[in-house]
């Protein structure tokens, strides 16, 4: 059986919270998933000051998500990381953070969580950064987008090129550090990544916008996860 599990993301908004938490409890309840990041970003906004990345939402919207979410994970003892902040991670009680090149230092985490919260990195297609992000402490990295996505900007695809299985056969062999590959990830299109020995294969619209329900979007991951 394949050592990969899913990684959980949420949609950007989430127009309806309590109903949001009920469709990942049902999501959870696959036992498919063992970590959920809340990754709200901000309706129609544009990267500003330069950056690649869209701006995360506001803080009240965060905190009001995470208190109904939060929950959801613990009864399923599945880690919720928050994207991007580690303010407000810290406030929402989350297990970790995850943050981007434009989000500032492991070490700046770590600072504001603690040693025991969970920190990732987001790598792109850089064995470089994912080597400096395992040496200053990172609990696990994240390279992507290996296939077409909307979840990130077009100027940030561009820029940070896009990875191939081969770099996580490469990690796999030569570190210990967990790593996530992510970007328009499918059931159909996901097996290499899993053979190649991702820990974890993060998924958005194969989950949220799956035509029978995000249960079913999760379930249809279960042959290659499961195999």
């Amino acid at each position: 059986m394949s050592d990969c599990s899913l990684y959980v993301i949420s949609p950007p908004v989430i127009d309806d919270v309590a109903a949001f938490a009920d469709q990942l409890d049902q999501v959870l309840s696959t036992g498919l998933a063992q970590a959920f990041q809340l990754r709200l970003k901000q309706q129609g906004a544009t990267p500003g000051d330069g950056k690649l990345t869209l701006p995360s939402a506001g803080r009240e919207t965060v905190l009001a998500a995470a208190e109904v979410v939060l929950p959801v994970c613990q009864k399923h003892e599945v880690a919720f990381i928050l994207n991007d902040t580690p303010e407000l991670a810290r406030e929402c009680g989350a297990d970790g953070v995850h943050i981007g090149q434009e989000d500032g230092s492991v070490a700046e985490a770590r600072a504001v969580l603690g040693a025991d919260a969970a920190v990732g990195v987001t790598c792109h297609a850089s064995r470089h950064l994912a080597m400096v992000a395992g040496e200053e402490g990172a609990d696990y990295v994240a390279f992507g987008a290996f296939f077409p996505t909307s979840s990130k900007t077009p100027e940030a695809l561009a820029h940070w090129g896009t990875p191939t299985p081969e770099l996580v056969e490469w990690w796999v062999v030569h570190t210990t550090v967990p790593c996530v590959a992510i970007g328009g990830i499918t059931p159909e299109n996901c097996r290499p990544l899993v053979e190649a020995g991702a820990d974890f294969i993060a998924v958005i619209t194969a989950i949220w916008q799956h035509s029978d329900g995000p249960k079913a979007g999760a379930e249809a991951f279960a042959p290659i996860l499961q195999s």
